[in-house]
């Protein structure tokens, strides 16, 4: 079998190419693949470390502001539509793939859109519960489109194959349970609340949080593990600003980076997060509770969008950024964390959500479509 996998810009849309491809190199002996994405892009390096094959192309997004530097850089996204077009149709031609599974970013655009004009079957995975600009540009050309889950069919028209195969999960995330991972960590019997912003950090929930440490540090009720990100270098200073010295909180674990996610997610009681879909994804099938503070900054609202499909299945409670503050998320931590049938409640509704078996369908489809 010879792929192509084309998508970027963010990890939302790479690191489910790669799980898919992980899992085709497990099922299928030697595949062809090759990783279409942006040039000096994020997916460049991740897909390079990953051991898969890269071909880039020059392009980029357009901007949303109404402005001279904006203007001008979607004149030359324009150029760059063009050009990665025909980049796209030699790419095609030389490595003659039998399909193209998109999953996401506008690099996926020009490589799919080629595709389907070369005659090469495509597919689609939307990992949001909304779908994004690209998806919907293509979801009439795709053999199938492959949803995240059930609340995105009604963006779907009847002339779209659509099917529900959920996000693919990390299989670290999937095997630690939650005992063995209090242990690991050596924690104690008090409830866990594990917190993050992403990787770089996100200010107005890092200001939230250090609120919630001090209020915590009272009593030391609860134990919190919390990553501030690469641009969170002040947090720390301003905690014990705050009268917080992490060396008389043994409950405190706080970092920049959380490099063992898995056992740290398998440990938590509550999670305090943005909501990405492989996020959510995560917290589905490890049917955790949740307070979601969804990003403004990500195109369409996606973080929103998908935040709702769990708010209102009563798997998960909502904190919008403009509403933030460390008043209103400790009220809110609190009020979870003292109810435990509330906390229960959120932790069964989120684990009916969860499709533990996504990479088994999306096999299943590029199979059927391949053959």
């Amino acid at each position: 079998m010879r792929i192509i996998f084309a998508g970027g810009g963010t990890a939302g849309h790479i690191n489910p190419a790669l799980a898919i491809a992980g899992y085709l190199k497990e099922k299928i002996k030697d595949p062809e693949i090759l990783y279409v994405g942006a040039v000096n892009g994020m997916e460049e390096t991740l897909v390079k470390q990953a051991g898969i094959n890269f071909c880039g192309i020059k392009i980029s997004g357009f901007s949303r502001k109404i402005n001279f530097v904006s203007l001008k850089k979607n004149v030359i996204t324009l150029k760059r539509i063009l050009t990665a077009s025909y980049e796209s149709k030699k790419i095609i031609k030389t490595f003659k793939p039998d399909i193209c599974v998109g999953t996401g970013g506008y690099v996926s655009g020009p490589i799919l859109r080629k595709a389907a004009q070369m005659g090469v079957p495509i597919i689609i995975h939307e990992q949001n519960a909304f779908p994004g600009i690209t998806t919907k540009m293509l979801v009439h050309r795709a053999k199938f489109v492959m949803l995240a889950m059930e609340q995105a069919k009604k963006f779907f028209d009847g002339r779209c194959n659509v099917v529900v195969t959920g996000n693919p999960v990390r299989k670290e995330i999937m095997s630690i349970g939650y005992k063995e991972a209090r242990t690991k960590l050596k924690l104690d019997d008090r409830p866990v609340i594990l917190s993050f912003g992403g990787s770089l950090g996100a200010r107005k929930i890092n200001e939230a949080i250090i609120d919630l440490l001090a209020d915590t540090a009272k009593d030391d009720k609860f134990q919190h593990i919390h990553a501030y990100g690469k641009y969170g270098q002040w947090f720390l200073p301003t905690l014990e600003e705050k009268g917080v010295k992490l060396a008389e909180h043994k409950n405190l674990d706080i970092r920049e980076y959380i490099n063992n996610m898995p056992v740290c997610l398998a440990a938590a009681d509550l999670v305090i997060c943005r909501a990405g879909a492989i996020t959510l994804s995560e917290l589905q099938v490890k049917g955790k509770a949740s307070i979601l503070i969804p990003s403004p900054n990500v195109a369409e609202n996606h973080q929103y969008h998908n935040a709702m499909a769990l708010v209102n299945n009563e798997a998960a409670s909502i904190i919008e950024e403009s509403d933030l503050t460390g008043e209103v998320l400790i009220k809110k931590t609190k009020n979870l964390l003292s109810q435990p049938e509330l906390l229960k409640k959120h932790q069964e509704n989120i684990k009916k959500m969860a499709i533990c078996d996504a990479n088994e369908r999306i096999f299943s489809i590029i199979q059927k479509v391949v053959n």
